[in-house]
């Protein structure tokens, strides 16, 4: 009776260990799975100085050019933020970029947004036309958004030219049935410096506006970033990336002076029922986060695509033009696009990831810079160095004095086969812990089967083991 009690007992030790192991996996696999469901909405810059916005100017914490600041701004609320400008810089540019990020899961309807404008020390508001307003649109979906101010340069009486504290005004506008969850906020001050001679005053008239033909070759797999700061660095090609619903994804290419940039974004077929009108929405904003323009698609469960109006070289001059989209191709640097899935694909299609991809041209050869009397803060802002080109093909993120949020760089695998490796690890872990668990509960079973053994006149194995019984030969 003694041995078939140890024999069972081994049965059941066995048993549970077994489904100690087989749990092990799938739960490394469902823990890895949940947090890939769950994208971070944005990750802010390494090292964001966090700061309170004012309710009145004379309270307003003063920006310093090159640095990340960090915030909040609560449902309707307005907030002020200073500068100091000098004469000078009436020549030159000033630009205040806020990128506002709802939590996720945010109720938020087309007219939701924020409202970035700058005033001058006498409280006239600097012109800055529509380009500091930043909606959600019709897609409806929480997601970062970025609006920025200027003090705008060139001749006649404009107002803001002078020198003195300047206020940044940020607004967050909220239409009915929207959450009232505070927003965090994102705040970069860009210095660009003034030319050492009068330069032209009107944007350029003619310049190749034609559809380029659409950019063929074989997708090499770069993953997107989770900020401006995180952006993956690409170069002219054909890329593919995965992206879930209701994430942002951050990428960035280097666009030189007298360079015109062309991008196609196209998301792939899933299984599922229904059409979402607005589904996807590809942005591209400038070196200082300015919102260039953008291009969005429906969405049936089919291939689609969507790409950007074709876009004028970048020049100074630029700047004088009525078109925000002709203005926003003003300097040359890093300029960003910004992909966004909607979040109520999941509803109709599911959470994903699905499949993301990237076509991007660069066209004409880089030309000279215009002659700035200065540098630019931070430095490099305005220019493409070697450096920069190098990350392009390398896949780098934005790291260090950029601000980055430390991406690992080069040319990653896909999101899902990344999660697919952590899966392994952490299943592996699991599979180890779940062996190591079942061993220590079969000793202590055989130990404890063996004295009682001994104690009915079981005849013990030589050097104090236990008796040959089942439980031991399975143990090996």
């Amino acid at each position: 009776m003694g041995r078939r009690t140890g024999w069972w007992r081994g049965r059941m030790v066995l048993a549970g260990a077994a489904a100690l192991l087989s749990v092990a996996a799938p739960l490394g696999q469902v823990t890895t799975a949940t947090a890939a469901e769950a994208p971070p909405p944005y990750r802010f810059a390494v090292g964001a100085e966090r700061i309170e916005g004012a309710t009145k100017t004379t309270d307003a914490v003063r920006l310093t050019p090159g640095t990340y600041y960090r915030s909040t701004i609560r449902d309707n609320g307005k907030l002020y933020y200073g500068l100091r400008l000098d004469e000078g810089s009436s020549a030159s540019g000033a630009y205040v970029s806020a990128t506002a990020v709802p939590k996720p899961g945010t109720k938020v309807v087309y007219s939701d947004g924020i409202k970035v404008s700058l005033q001058d020390p006498d409280g006239h508001r600097c012109f800055s036309g529509d380009a500091g307003v930043a909606r959600f649109g019709p897609t409806e979906s929480p997601r970062p958004i970025t609006a920025w101010a200027s003090r705008r340069a060139g001749p006649g009486a404009y107002t803001c030219k002078g020198a003195g504290t300047y206020s940044v005004l940020v607004e967050r506008t909220s239409g009915p049935g929207t959450s009232l969850d505070d927003w965090e906020l994102e705040l970069r001050y860009v210095s660009e410096p003034a030319l050492e001679k009068t330069a032209a005053t009107a944007a350029p008239q003619v310049w190749d506006s034609a559809s380029p033909q659409v950019l063929e070759g074989s997708a090499r797999t770069r993953e997107g970033g989770a900020s401006f700061s995180g952006a993956r660095s690409l170069e002219q090609g054909v890329w593919k990336d995965g992206i879930q619903a209701g994430q942002t994804l951050f990428y960035r290419v280097p666009v030189d002076w007298g360079q015109q940039m062309d991008a196609t974004v196209e998301l792939g077929p899933a299984s599922g029922d229904g059409y979402l009108g607005n589904a996807l929405v590809m942005s591209l904003h400038n070196p200082v986060r300015a919102l260039v323009d953008d291009a969005d698609t429906g969405y049936d469960g089919s291939r689609k695509q969507t790409a950007l109006e074709p876009l004028p070289p970048v020049a100074y001059e630029n700047r004088f033009a009525v078109d925000d989209q002709v203005g926003g191709m003003r300097f040359a640097g890093w300029y960003y696009l910004v992909v966004h899935l909607a979040a109520e694909m999941s509803d109709k299609f599911g959470d994903g990831p699905f499949e993301l991809t990237l076509r991007v041209r660069v066209r004409g050869t880089a030309g000279e810079a215009p002659a700035y009397s200065g540098a630019a803060v931070p430095r490099d802002a305005f220019e493409v160095t070697t450096e920069d080109r190098d990350a392009a093909a390398s896949g780098s993120a934005a790291t260090g004095g950029d601000g980055g949020d430390g991406g690992d760089g080069g040319d990653g695998g896909s999101s899902g086969e990344n999660n697919a490796m952590r899966a392994v690890a952490v299943g592996g872990i699991g599979t180890g812990c779940a062996l190591v668990l079942g061993l220590a509960m079969w000793t202590v079973v055989a130990r404890r089967r063996a004295g009682a053994e001994t104690a009915e006149g079981a005849v013990p194995v030589p050097g104090g083991g236990a008796s040959r019984t089942y439980g031991r030969s399975r143990a090996r």
